[in-house]
């Protein structure tokens, strides 16, 4: 029996790892959601709400992550290599950590008027997570290789859309933001949640290496 049949006897039978994934991807679609929200609310204590929200949905994160890491020490037999599990964990953990980041400081610069660059940042975001959380549910059942290449083409596509859009808002704000403190609070906001979509690229990385090994 080849490697790739004894992969493919084990994969179904996973009870175990493939629903934490799961859960994480939906973790991230929830905090993506809710700092969207805070973006285009114009109540204070909504974003404070939402910021306290992804704050929590980030320490569940942390708990998915570390549960992860506990049944890699306690399961002789993964679906796939411990090293890409762990590569997989550890990057929708850093997914999570910077869209946290990006509420954070919104919440802490007291940015009261996000600009139009954050919103479509935020809508970025959300289409990003989206697409990582579909493809991790395929993940489960190889069969459909093609449908967890297409959403990492899709991320791939988003995270090149976020970097333009960085690119331009910082520009602009260097030619037309007079007020020094509010350049570095909005630069430093749009910075994460340009890092947050660089985290998902990540994960379509992580993504396509698995796929190499099993196909």
């Amino acid at each position: 029996m080849s490697l790739n049949s004894i992969f493919q006897y084990f994969v179904p039978k996973d009870k175990k790892f493939f629903p934490l994934f799961e859960q994480a991807g939906s973790n991230l679609i929830d905090m993506a959601k809710l700092l969207q929200e805070s973006l285009y609310s114009t109540d204070p204590a909504k974003r404070t709400q939402n910021a306290k929200q992804i704050e929590d949905l980030e320490h569940k994160g942390d708990n998915i992550t570390h549960q992860i890491h506990l049944e890699l020490g306690k399961n002789f037999i993964t679906p796939f290599d411990r090293e890409d599990i762990h590569a997989l964990a550890s990057s929708l953990d850093d997914v999570a950590d910077f869209i946290h980041g990006a509420a954070n400081r919104i919440e802490l610069y007291k940015v009261a008027n996000p600009s139009q660059a954050m919103k479509e940042m935020t809508d970025l975001i959300l289409e990003a997570t989206e697409h990582v959380a579909k493809a991790i549910f395929e993940l489960k059942d190889l069969k459909n290789i093609r449908n967890i290449t297409d959403s990492c083409v899709r991320i791939n596509s988003v995270e090149n859309k976020a970097d333009y859009i960085f690119d331009k808002a910082v520009a602009e704000l260097f030619e037309y933001e007079k007020d020094a403190i509010n350049l570095i609070k909005f630069k430093e906001v749009l910075s994460a949640m340009e890092d947050a979509t660089d985290k998902c690229e990540d994960v379509a990385n992580v993504l396509e290496s698995i796929l190499v090994k099993n196909a």
